[in-house]
């Protein structure tokens, strides 16, 4: 599905270019004025998502280029090549199959002329008898005591996903359990995880693909079997979700407790797989197909709306637009919700360990922008922190701002005072504050230019009715499809992550330059050895 031209020789790519210096110079407060109506104009509702764009740096001649340049660059059909297990990771000779994890029984989809749907539903199933086994209490520890503390073991989108589902829909989730998540090597993590936690109440679920990487495991099982003794315990308190039964087996754990994965599914696109185990365990299988359900209504969006009134593509050539022809170079995510405060780091992972490449699909160095950064925090809390930067710097921040009409919590006018800080800080963004206002309100002269906002900050506002796992689904899912829609325009691959492997190659290496009992022969560069050779001289100092 090779392009006939590269994408700045395209000639939608040219129509945006000259359009763009038309359509820089507009502010919103004109786009506004001109048209009464804009703000339910540029607005689509779908999946139990609003999505309103109308303060965003466009006009109606913006979209129609911007959808055109989607057409230009096949996006519907790499869309189709996707759904139907085509092989579009091109480095890994994989294809990118997530939307099979949610897809309902009896829908056929082929990898290498098998159906995966059958196998999918069987984990599925899998991890809904063991979820049923821990609640009721049939499933015990090694002496006997219920399950009580779950701790998750992985790294990445083995961690990230999980973390982010479970404060995500905490609300729904089981209190009479204790769920946390060990992913840093720094021992630290693993230290505060299992402080207070009793051995024999405690499940580690071991999520990882190739189980090779498994020293924060290794650590567990040692922290285990100190309160336990047998090695025969590690088979009621540790359960894998791996590819690997070998090294499954070899660690102890009963083959029946390993839950399988597929290659065609990439650890940042897993969380509605056997890596969400932990999920289901907090919030039970009833509420993780809820989840399920929420991800397939957005896949099943995302396939067949038309562009002009698709959530993912709009999106995901908004954010094109901002990259690419302004030069914006992030993108600011500012739930306004508690339960996401995990959600933007987790949307750091899937944007730009999928976009973050400097190569085309062919291979050829790109000579625009790729991957913008993520970031940002809940709530009210990001406007007493870095809201200035965004309101009154001279950075252009684009920003998604997602609220929800019905508080999970109602506590007295909290939920009312949230959404009215969303509304206004959005409305803020767009039409600012002019000098002539100021003046209007007696602001002394001196004063009016540190008082002055110019306005004209792009945002989007995602508005749901209320924070259920099946809307969840369809966040993650609708994010997912707009990292794709972009990875599309930039004709990258959003699936392979090369750039993680480089580090760890080379650690390995350096690992054991630094436990080695004499001093190695270093022949890195003068301030990777110096930083070495300081670090063995104060590792083993006496405290």
């Amino acid at each position: 599905m090779a392009r006939a031209l590269p994408l700045t020789e395209l000639p939608a790519w040219k129509a945006l270019l000259t359009h763009y210096q038309e359509v820089r110079v507009l502010h919103l407060r004109q786009l506004f004025a001109d048209d009464p109506q804009r703000g339910t104009q540029f607005a689509v509702d779908a999946c139990g998502l609003y999505l309103d764009y109308s303060k965003n740096r466009i006009t109606a001649e913006t979209i129609q280029l911007l959808i055109q340049l989607a057409e230009a660059c096949k996006l519907r059909e790499r869309t189709e090549a996707m759904f139907k297990g085509q092989k579009i990771n091109v480095t890994e000779q994989r294809a990118a199959l997530h939307t099979a994890l949610r897809a309902p029984v009896g829908e056929r989809i082929l990898v290498d002329g098998i159906d995966v749907v059958p196998e999918v539903h069987a984990v599925l199933g899998k991890m809904a008898d063991f979820t049923g086994k821990i609640h009721s209490g049939a499933w015990r520890g090694h002496s006997g005591l219920p399950i009580r503390n779950v701790i998750n073991i992985g790294i990445g989108g083995s961690d990230l996903g999980p973390v982010m589902a479970y404060e995500a829909l905490r609300h729904y989730s089981r209190r009479d359990m204790i769920f946390r998540f060990i992913s840093n090597i720094d021992g630290t993590d693993f230290v505060e995880a299992t402080r207070d936690l009793n051995p024999e109440e405690t499940l580690f679920i071991i999520c990882s693909k190739t189980f090779k990487t498994l020293a924060n495991a290794q650590t567990a099982r040692k922290w285990a079997l100190q309160k336990l003794g047998d090695e025969q315990a590690v088979a009621r308190h540790f359960v894998a979700v791996s590819t690997n039964a070998e090294g499954v087996a070899e660690f102890g754990i009963d083959s029946e407790q390993m839950f399988g994965m597929w290659d065609w599914d990439g650890g940042r696109y897993s969380m509605d797989s056997a890596i969400g185990l932990s999920t289901m365990l907090a919030i039970g299988a009833e509420n993780f197909q809820a989840m399920l359900s929420g991800f397939h209504d957005m896949d099943q969006h995302f396939r067949t709306a038309r562009f002009g009134q698709n959530l993912p593509v709009l999106m995901g050539l908004l954010a094109v637009w901002y990259n690419n022809f302004f030069g914006a170079q992030t993108v600011a995510v500012l739930p306004y919700e508690q339960y996401l405060k995990r959600f933007p780091a987790y949307l750091q992972q899937l944007t730009m360990e999928s976009n973050g490449k400097h190569v085309t699909l062919g291979g050829m160095k790109v000579d625009y922008q790729t991957g913008p950064i993520y970031w940002g925090e809940p709530g009210t809390n990001g406007q007493h922190s870095f809201y200035q930067l965004i309101h009154q710097g001279t950075k252009l921040v684009p920003c998604d701002f997602i609220g929800f009409c019905q508080a999970l919590n109602p506590q007295g006018r909290h939920h009312d005072l949230l959404m009215a800080n969303l509304f206004a800080q959005t409305e803020a963004l767009a039409f600012g504050k002019t000098e002539e206002e100021l003046r209007t309100e007696g602001t002394p002269d001196w004063l009016v230019p540190h008082r002055t906002f110019e306005g004209n900050r792009p945002t989007n506002t995602l508005l749901a009715e209320r924070l259920t796992p099946k809307t969840l689904g369809s966040l993650v899912a609708l994010y997912e499809h707009s990292v794709f829609t972009q990875g599309v325009i930039w004709n990258i691959d959003s699936f392979d992550q090369w750039g993680v492997e480089l580090g760890k190659a080379l650690a390995e290496k350096t690992i054991l330059e630094l436990e080695s009992s004499k001093a190695p022969n270093l022949r890195h560069d003068s301030s990777t050895n110096a930083l070495i050779e300081r670090y063995r001289r104060f590792r083993k100092r006496k405290k």
